[in-house]
């Protein structure tokens, strides 16, 4: 999911010249005190050569999403539009596993939906809300992603651009790997 001073513009990871960007904004200070977390804003977007319907369908889609999401060991529907997950990251400070949840709400099919996710392990918890809105553009589909991410733990004393470089990092490579999911529906 997920500098702080500064906003921070670029070329998602792995994802050059796809037209990706993420935006992370650190909204507290560097780092947090003891039991205080960091909050982030998570912004940025992603082209996919394919129509907003399959674009929708493959990023809801459990399996799809297992596949896509780096380090997903599990990823199973434990009601309607609620999933458990687990996780292992192995990046620097944040190394771990990490178990959660996800819930989808307010769908607007093909056109948009929100995030809900919660998770922790032992260097931290996070937490984060998610809009995710889909347009059609040059003949694909842009989606749009803006977030509020907190972290707590040792995952937010990290400092501002070690976290803000990892969701980047994450998200990079979900994007791309979620390409080759809506490559394979075309």
């Amino acid at each position: 999911v997920i500098s702080r001073v500064a906003v921070l513009t670029g070329t998602l990871y792995g994802l050059r010249g796809t037209g990706g960007t993420a935006t992370i904004r650190r909204l507290r200070p560097n780092i947090p005190e003891r039991g205080v977390g960091a909050h982030m804003e998570v912004t940025g977007d992603h082209h996919f050569k394919a129509t907003p319907g399959v674009v929708y369908t493959c990023m809801l889609d459990p399996v799809a999403l297992k596949a896509s999401m780096p380090g997903c060991e599990e990823f199973k529907e434990v009601g309607p539009e609620s999933y458990e997950l687990t996780i292992k990251v192995g990046i620097a400070a944040i190394k771990g596993t990490y178990s959660g949840t996800v819930q989808v709400k307010d769908r607007d099919e093909g056109k948009s939906y929100r995030l809900l996710v919660s998770g922790g392990g032992k260097p931290g918890a996070v937490n984060g809300d998610a809009v995710m809105t889909l347009t059609e553009k040059d003949g694909g589909t842009l989606v749009l992603y803006h977030g509020d991410v907190k972290a707590q733990g040792a995952i937010a004393r990290l400092g501002s651009r070690l976290l803000g470089g990892t969701a980047k990092l994450m998200i990079g490579q979900f994007m791309k790997a979620m390409e080759k999911q809506v490559e394979a529906r075309t």
